[in-house]
């Protein structure tokens, strides 16, 4: 069985099994990343998988998830930010459209 070896910042270096890591592959490769269990202090470690470490770790058996980010979460939005006051306002508006679409609708045995 391959054993990997890798280090917590906090134990030091830590051996462990394939089944026991993650290996997140982005389809940005600067948001790839591995993560495991710390096996002395039990911390979920993440540490960026740049393709080489992305190569070593699927070498070694480590099953990678494929992670394909949305083209809307990558694009430049300008404008001011939503403030808790705008969705406030935006559910009183949906509020009194369900009261306008009620008083429209026609009544069943009217």
């Amino acid at each position: 069985m391959t054993t990997i070896k890798t280090s917590c910042p906090v134990c030091g270096d830590v051996e462990l099994k394939p089944a026991q890591m993650r290996l997140i592959v982005c389809s940005r490769a600067e948001w790839s990343y591995y993560a495991f269990p710390c096996t002395t202090c039990h911390e979920e470690i993440k540490k960026p998988a740049d393709d080489e470490i992305v190569a070593l770790l699927v070498s070694g058996g480590v099953v990678a998830e494929h992670w394909v980010i949305p083209a809307e979460a990558l694009e430049e939005h300008g404008g001011a930010v939503i403030t808790y006051d705008d969705v406030l306002d935006f559910a009183l508006v949906l509020d009194r459209v369900d009261l306008l679409a009620a008083m429209i609708t026609p009544r069943v045995g009217a």
